[in-house]
């Protein structure tokens, strides 16, 4: 038995999510039965992340059992003959047999683009957040600037989540505009349920002035949800890189 990691990039627009389910097109399924497809065998995928319908990904890592003799390293190339084009394996090798893509994560990276524009892009309709509010991005700035550190994130976590506790550790959040998008960079050691879209949605709200961004350390501090800002949609998130 052998234990094979890959780290896969995907446009989740066509995808009911990562996490395999029931008469629903998933990116797990859909890997599964292309390593079926070349091995001849039924494994389950076990990934760092299970992103949500419509989320994309330029690093998700996951990996599988196998008892195929093909070199890890050329699963990538022969998996993405299998593959439709809107799921490529950036690479794969062979770890040992104790590697878990999720449990020894130490932390992640997630981007999210809006498009701050009067009108819509048809390029961008499924890869960033349109906005045709003018935004004011300095304040959006500043208030991402309140993000980084230990805290307790209650306050932009969703609904239906069973994690012990709310509390993680972010170590970067940077706001950064190339003249119609805006790129939001968070990284940490964990996040909870749609904690990354609630954050940005959250800034959309600080940038439209319906939120103060010296209000965000007093948002924090409430531990609720209803003092946050809107959930952004999902077309705009990107898991980036995953780290070990």
């Amino acid at each position: 038995m052998r234990n094979v990691k890959l780290i896969i990039e995907y446009d989740g627009t066509n995808y009911h999510g990562w996490q395999t389910q029931k008469n629903a097109k998933t990116v797990q399924d859909t890997i599964e039965r292309a390593i079926k497809g070349l091995t001849g065998e039924m494994v389950e995928l076990t990934a760092s992340s299970r992103t949500d319908f419509g989320v994309h990904a330029l690093g998700q890592v996951a990996n599988f059992m196998t008892n195929s003799s093909i070199p890890g390293d050329r699963f990538s190339y022969a998996l993405n003959r299998l593959l439709p084009d809107d799921i490529v394996i950036k690479d794969s090798q062979e770890v040992s047999l104790d590697f878990h893509a999720r449990f020894r994560s130490k932390g992640k990276k997630y981007r999210y683009l809006i498009y701050n524009s009067r009108f819509p892009s048809a390029i961008l309709r499924n890869r960033a957040y349109h906005v045709s509010y003018e935004l004011d991005f300095e304040s959006m700035q500043k208030a991402a600037s309140y993000f980084p550190g230990t805290h307790d994130f209650s306050s932009f976590r969703a609904s239906g989540s069973s994690v012990k506790t709310s509390v993680r550790t972010i170590t970067e959040a940077v706001l950064e505009r190339d003249d119609k998008i805006i790129s939001f960079e968070i990284s940490g050691n964990g996040f909870l349920y749609n904690m990354v879209r609630i954050i940005v949605g959250t800034l959309v709200d600080v940038g439209m002035g319906r939120i103060d961004a010296d209000d965000i350390p007093k948002i924090i501090e409430s531990l609720d949800r209803k003092r946050a800002g809107r959930t952004a949609p999902a077309e705009g998130l990107y898991l980036v890189e995953v780290y070990y």
